[in-house]
């Protein structure tokens, strides 16, 4: 795709969501899909290589939640893969600070490529598991927002997340069409880990037809020590 096209095509597709992107943003955001598309024929980073559904499904998906970050906020996205939501809201929201973590090394290193070549000032990266970097007492509780998509199930991802979220900050976890489902299965969860469902948003993405919810869960106590349990535990053994 052409960068003119991208543009007009980007443009449209996001001003549906109430979101305006200027010339440098969508310039950060062509740049991105090309290393995307160009990586994922050594690795692989994502199933969607149609440039159009790129637009949608990746980025514009990932812009969905910015309306919940705040100016000023340190961001964490759990098992960020290629980028998302992480990337795009990064290059969108460049006065909040994003750490990007994942469990494979490639991925950290594809993302490094990008951090470099759209000068994103915003972004760290972090290699590693969830469980372990939950741990870890310079990330545990020291961000105002977890963020994720398509990592888990609602009642592990949160297990996942909440261990980095401050006191009163937030787990923005993003679902597709069976989110209703996992959040009557994630009770449990949600009672351990001292978070309460907030906010629930329900859409359709772009005009994809596809069902979009994305859960606002608040954090109001302290995360119990035991919690993120050893790495594999909570895939095996949901809470």
């Amino acid at each position: 795709m052409e960068k003119k096209e991208f543009q007009e095509k980007f443009q449209q597709k996001v001003q549906v969501h109430g979101i305006k992107l200027d010339e440098k943003q969508i310039d950060s955001f062509f740049v991105y899909m090309n290393l995307l598309l160009e990586w994922n024929q050594k690795m692989n980073l994502t199933a969607i290589l149609d440039p159009d559904e790129i637009i949608v499904k990746h980025f514009l998906d990932s812009l969905t939640i910015e309306k919940y970050l705040k100016d000023g906020s340190k961001v964490i996205d759990i098992g960020t893969g290629a980028g998302f939501p992480g990337i795009p809201l990064a290059i969108y929201r460049q006065n909040v600070q994003f750490l990007l973590a994942d469990s494979l090394q490639k991925r950290i290193l594809f993302l490094e490529e990008v951090k470099k070549q759209i000068s994103l000032k915003n972004v760290e990266l972090k290699h590693a598991r969830a469980e372990d970097l939950g741990k870890d007492l310079n990330y545990r509780e020291q961000y105002d927002f977890a963020v994720s998509r398509a990592v888990a199930p609602l009642r592990t991802l949160l297990e996942y997340t909440v261990p980095f979220v401050k006191k009163d900050g937030y787990c923005i976890c993003m679902k597709g069409s069976k989110g209703k489902e996992e959040l009557k299965e994630a009770t449990n969860s949600l009672r351990i880990l001292g978070v309460k469902l907030e906010k629930e948003e329900e859409f359709l993405l772009g005009d994809t037809g596809n069902e979009r919810m994305i859960f606002l869960i608040k954090k109001e106590e302290k995360t119990p020590e035991k919690y993120p349990r050893k790495a594999g535990i909570p895939t095996k053994q949901p809470l």
